[in-house]
């Protein structure tokens, strides 16, 4: 048996079977990691053993935290997750909060006992986080005080959540009081490389939640292969954007990868337009991570940040418009350095940095990686003809007990899900998605998911919810709805509709346009034709 720290092995029964992982590719020389790693000991200790300890690490409103204090608030609270909550290696530990130092000092903390860090989205409510309680098998969890009563209500119903403790707390019962009698030492747990240490949660095109399992040696192929690559930055860098920490795109780009060549990252837990604009003035700010959505809606605003601290504007989670990147670039003067990425592959393969960028063009592939675009019986496609993206690295798909395996991973190439075309100079072009899953303002949404908290209403008969274009979101989220019999369509119905969906899920998934219609499209055995759906909603829309 090959080494593993995990004392809960969990984690490694429930990775799929090896003929059904993808390829791994560990060509460049920076990708041989050492069989036992731990990533917090290269993103975090060694920094302080080096002699860096003081340099700054994360900033916020009211706070700045050098090396050496985010190293101490972590060991702190690993200190507490091992002699007050019965931690052990390979345990899931939920994390909760919205973008600040103490979500990144828990991140670290879990990294150091040789658990397993479970991030959710702050706006997920208990009915989704019951989802990811039950399927990780979560034990632990560390939430942020303010979102607690949602994790309240799913930990009612989930068994498997024996101890919570609550952060940004100042009650007795709270963590910082837990971390003020514990040391600010502690021995970073030597896991195996292979160790899973993240398990990132993606919305499934059925709304049923896939974990994405990541291992350390995963966390640092991130850091090795794009950033080094496309981004350049250096340690006197400082990092700001908007993507959740529980995102992937988050977690790297405001997290992994600053403190991965000691620079620093500014965390704001508010990412409003004006809000970010005044924060890259305020904490001069050379490296922004955010998505198409929020430059288009920035770019208004942007004209004092031409010729400020900022030099670097990441784009990515969804695909960025030629006249979005255009728009950036008059208003600020920076060209934009696009990306593709997948939570299921950590993150981004596909890319390109400011002096090689294309309008309407994501790419070329990340050193480390591979991408080929695939036509329908799995051949690489012409050059110019759309087809199917696959791609292979250091990083691939691997879900947790999940069917749905099969379905990514086809010949050791993950399957994205995503339309694509390659030109003759090696850019790839995005043209769609190829499944059901809609992609709004960065954020992925399940379609079905959407129906089936519409349904519970009781004025909605049936539903089909797609995808509508959008010049601002890129898609939105529309309910194409029949009402049951009694009930009239109107403005008013729409927006009770869209009310409730908000209380039912997270919000940022409620439907945006609603059309009522007398009938939905079906098969002959009664399966909802969504293709049809979006081919009428085209149509409306030329």
């Amino acid at each position: 048996m090959p080494y593993s720290a995990h004392i809960d092995s969990f984690t490694r029964d429930n990775l799929p079977p090896v003929a059904e992982q993808p390829e791994f590719l560990f060509e460049l020389p920076e990708l041989k990691f050492p069989e036992r790693l731990n990533c917090a000991v290269p993103l975090l200790d060694q920094h302080v053993a080096e002699g860096r300890g003081e340099r700054v690490c994360i900033q916020a409103p009211g706070l700045r935290w050098t090396y050496a204090d985010l190293q101490a608030q972590a060991n702190r609270i690993a200190n507490v997750l091992v002699k007050d909550l019965g931690v052990v290696p390979g345990n899931r530990v939920l994390l909760r909060a919205p973008n600040n130092p103490m979500m990144a000092a828990c991140w670290f903390a879990v990294m150091k006992v040789g658990a397993v860090a479970t991030a959710t989205m702050p706006l997920l409510r208990a009915k989704e986080l019951k989802h990811v309680i039950a399927k990780a098998k979560v034990s632990h969890a560390l939430c942020d005080l303010r979102l607690a009563n949602e994790l309240k209500l799913a930990a009612a119903e989930s068994p498997e959540l024996k101890h919570i403790r609550y952060f940004n707390d100042s009650g007795a019962d709270g963590l910082e009081a837990a971390m003020a009698k514990q040391s600010a030492a502690f021995d970073t747990v030597d896991t195996a490389r292979d160790d899973t240490c993240v398990l990132a949660f993606t919305s499934g095109t059925t709304g049923q939640p896939k974990a994405t399992m990541h291992f350390h040696r995963d966390v640092m192929a991130s850091c090795v292969c794009w950033p080094p690559y496309v981004l350049r930055p250096v340690a006197d860098d400082i990092f700001m954007g908007t993507p959740p920490l529980a995102f992937t795109f988050g977690l790297g780009g405001l997290l992994l990868f600053p403190l991965s060549v000691g620079a620093s990252t500014v965390l704001l837990e508010q990412g409003a337009p004006q809000d970010l604009v005044d924060a890259v003035l305020k904490y001069k700010a050379t490296i922004l991570f955010t998505a198409p959505t929020s430059y288009r809606a920035i770019a208004a605003l942007a004209g004092p940040l031409r010729g400020s601290s900022l030099k670097k504007c990441v784009s990515a989670g969804e695909a960025l418009p030629a006249a979005t990147r255009d728009l950036w670039r008059e208003a600020t003067g920076i060209e934009m350095i696009d990306g593709i990425g997948a939570t299921e592959l950590m993150h981004i393969f596909i890319s390109a940095d400011e002096a090689h960028a294309r309008s309407g063009a994501t790419g070329t592939v990340v050193p480390g990686y591979a991408a080929c675009v695939m036509d329908d019986q799995g051949k690489p496609a012409p050059v110019g003809e759309v087809g199917n993206l696959a791609v292979k690295g250091p990083t691939g798909c691997r879900y947790l007990a999940d069917e749905r395996q099969a379905k990514y991973v086809n010949n050791g190439w993950n399957y994205t899900g995503d339309a694509y075309s390659m030109d003759a100079d090696g850019y790839f072009h995005f043209h769609s998605r190829t499944d059901d899953m809609i992609i709004s303002a960065g954020y992925n949404i399940a379609g079905p998911e959407v129906e089936d908290a519409l349904l519970r209403h009781p004025k909605v008969a049936e539903c089909g919810v797609i995808g509508a274009a959008d010049a601002e979101r890129g898609q939105v989220v529309k309910a194409i709805v029949v009402l049951r019999p009694g009930n009239e369509p109107s403005p008013e119905t729409a927006k009770e509709l869209q009310d409730y969906v908000k209380q039912s899920i997270a919000p940022y998934k409620y439907p945006r346009q609603v059309e009522f219609v007398a009938s939905l499209p079906r098969t002959e055995t009664g399966k909802l034709q969504r293709f049809r759906l979006r081919q009428n909603n085209q149509g409306e829309q030329q």
